[in-house]
């Protein structure tokens, strides 16, 4: 596997005086997903858990709903073409024939839409949340420090954004960390996807803040909760609410949540 962190030396200026070093840059690399030979979309991504994240793009999209939907799914990486082939089922293929056809994909953010356009679009393919899940408040800002020790690529890099999901106990089923947050979220829905537990799945913890898309995303995986470091969107919050999903942010111990607080315990009201 290609290396996901790039050596380079730099200088440095502090408190007037001026040193040298060597840092680890994270990786940046175009990774082109194919669905029956033809080209879909081309994301930039750290590279790594290629098979994991198309499949999470995939879901994402709408292109498939369970793992029975792929025939096969490969990454060839001769000469350097970092190339993803997803082959469809003749069944499913021809069901998501009109979202193949399509220029630009859903979860690409484009100009010329209004977020409502956006909202009703996304309720499409996105399915109401489940009201199945709840933790306590203090629960799930100890779980900031789960995630945290897991990112050793941002230990490394400081460039990495990473992704954790959880189940209805809390437990970690897995972690993704990569240059883009949408990235690393379709890496760690991907593995649990492939593993046939997905159903088991109920949170998304980000080190990011939260888009539009990565409710998007975690409202195709059919999570509950999306919780990110830094406030969200105002279109990320209309389309939680729209969809049922638990939106919120945790900074300095605080857990603010902006919608779905039914599945948060532990507020006293004052």
């Amino acid at each position: 596997m290609a290396d996901v962190a790039w050596e380079k030396k730099s200088t440095v200026f502090k408190n007037g005086e001026r040193t040298e070093r060597t840092d680890a840059l994270i990786v940046e690399e175009p990774l082109s997903i194919r669905i029956g030979g033809q080209p879909y979309a081309v994301v930039m991504r750290t590279p790594g858990n290629e098979l994991n994240h198309a499949a999470g793009f995939c879901l994402a999209e709408g292109l498939i709903d369970s793992p029975g939907d792929i025939v096969t799914l490969g990454f060839c990486t001769e000469d350097d073409t970092n190339v993803v082939t997803v082959t469809l089922t003749p069944e499913r293929e021809a069901a998501v024939a009109g979202l193949l056809s399509r220029k630009g994909f859903v979860s690409q953010t484009s100009c010329g839409i209004c977020g409502k356009e956006v909202i009703r679009d996304m309720q499409q393919v996105i399915a109401p949340a489940a009201d199945r899940t709840a933790l306590k408040a203090k629960d799930v800002v100890a779980c900031l420090d789960i995630l945290e020790s897991r990112q050793n690529l941002y230990v490394r890099t400081r460039g990495a954004h990473a992704a954790m999901i959880l189940d209805e106990n809390r437990g970690v089923m897995a972690v993704a960390e990569d240059v883009g947050r949408h990235n690393a979220l379709d890496k760690a829905v991907g593995k649990v996807f492939r593993a046939g537990t997905l159903g088991s799945a109920r949170a998304a913890m980000m080190s990011s803040r939260l888009s539009y898309e990565l409710v998007q995303k975690a409202g195709r995986a059919g999570l509950e909760l999306l919780v990110g470091m830094s406030s969200p969107t105002a279109l990320a919050v209309q389309l939680a609410e729209s969809v049922n999903i638990t939106l919120a942010c945790i900074r300095s111990s605080e857990l603010t949540v902006f919608c779905g607080e039914q599945r948060i315990l532990g507020f006293v009201t004052k």
